[in-house]
């Protein structure tokens, strides 16, 4: 592959620096991004080859989306949700299709969204709800059948992309048994309206807007072909919805090491121990988080769903997050006053750090599931909230 995807990545990241400050001021979708990523073949990274992708599994994936952050981790984390989506339908194998009762129809279909992946389209993630979060089985959305198709009403938020995906993975409930939850690949325009809620401390440039729907759709547009599949989904494929974030906060907190370094040569700083001691222990904890990311991302690719693979999934999440905040803020203080005025990388890269433990499941949730494991329990049972 990947070596083409990853080498792409490592080409366009610092274009995509240069331009982060600016979409970081105006809260502006990374627009010139895009594009970028569209010429370069990337929202193809997780197409099936024989689709016209990349083929890349979910290591390849990860090293691509932590090259992205080291430029600019607003656009990775919008990259992260299309990578989610061509991800989890690229990863339904036959096997996988047969035993949850997916029809051929329902295949055709997922080719046709990932084959137009390949040729430059991208989707956007319409997944979590005032109120509600990303909490699948608490959604407000309903869907019901209508002739030839589906009918979808509600309101997301925080839908990352919102106004410029070429589609979005929409998460709903049956208005007739509420306890089936499905998704639906819903091609923007008509039916669609964005409100601009997205004014943040942290990722200004994801353009996270709510996004409101009352859309018809055609049978083919609801995923898998089966009704009720997306919690089924979500217990298979976690590292989708859990950790696929973690290879951008990873990228995040070493582009923040790298800002440091630079502006403490820029004012002769860096002869100072205590500047160098933060460096150095900054520069471990990085280093320690991609490998817990790498090793789950690792494992993912030889064992998904495994229970063991689970918890390096929840780990990964929890160590990226946890490690971005924690390393932004000190190289803060190494760096002084003068790094905290608006426009200077490292307040930016602070603020976006920030966002790693906030992002489903939080650091505090992936804390909660790693204990209730460590104690002998069944974490996605004994929890004290549900998990989607």
């Amino acid at each position: 592959m990947t070596v083409h995807a990853l080498e792409a990545a490592r080409r366009l990241a610092p274009r995509l620096a240069a331009r982060a400050a600016e979409y970081d001021r105006e809260g502006a979708f990374p627009v010139e991004d895009f594009e970028d990523l569209r010429e370069a073949g990337l929202f193809g990274l997780m197409v099936p080859r024989e689709l016209g992708g990349f083929g890349a599994t979910f290591a390849e994936y990860a090293a691509v989306a932590t090259e992205l952050a080291k430029g600019n981790g607003a656009t990775a984390l919008v990259f992260n949700m299309h990578a989610s989506v061509t991800g989890a339908l690229g990863a339904v194998t036959e096997e996988l299709a047969e035993a949850l009762g997916v029809p051929d129809e329902a295949l055709a279909a997922r080719d046709r969204l990932l084959r137009a992946a390949a040729e430059g389209s991208w989707y956007g993630v319409a997944m979590s709800e005032r109120g509600a979060g990303a909490r699948l089985s608490q959604l407000s959305t309903v869907y019901e059948p209508v002739e030839g198709g589906w009918h979808l009403k509600g309101s997301k938020t925080f839908c990352s992309g919102a106004g410029h995906a070429d589609g979005y993975l929409v998460a709903a409930r049956s208005a007739a048994d509420p306890s089936m939850v499905s998704q639906f690949l819903v091609p923007a325009g008509a039916g669609l309206t964005v409100e601009p809620t997205w004014d943040s401390l942290g990722m200004r440039a994801t353009a996270s807007h709510d996004l409101h729907l009352e859309v018809t759709v055609p049978a083919d547009r609801l995923l898998g072909g089966v009704e009720g599949l997306a919690l089924v989904v979500a217990q298979l494929m976690p590292h989708w919805l859990v950790a696929s974030y973690a290879a951008v906060y990873v990228g995040v907190a070493r582009a923040a090491i790298e800002a440091a370094a630079e502006h403490l040569n820029a004012r002769n700083l860096a002869e100072l121990p205590a500047v160098r001691a933060r460096l150095g222990r900054a520069d471990a904890a990085v280093a320690a988080a991609e490998l817990v990311v790498g090793e789950a991302a690792r494992r993912v690719d030889e064992a998904a769903g495994d229970a063991e693979t689970n918890r390096w999934v929840w780990r990964a999440k929890l160590l990226a997050g946890t490690t971005a905040a924690d390393v932004a803020a000190s190289m803060l203080e190494a760096a002084g006053t003068s790094a905290t005025r608006r426009g200077h990388p490292l307040e930016r890269l602070y603020r976006d750090a920030r966002c790693g433990s906030l992002h489903p499941a939080t650091s505090d949730v992936c804390a909660d599931w790693l204990g209730i494991a460590a104690l002998g329990g069944d974490p996605d049972r004994d929890g004290s909230a549900p998990r989607w």
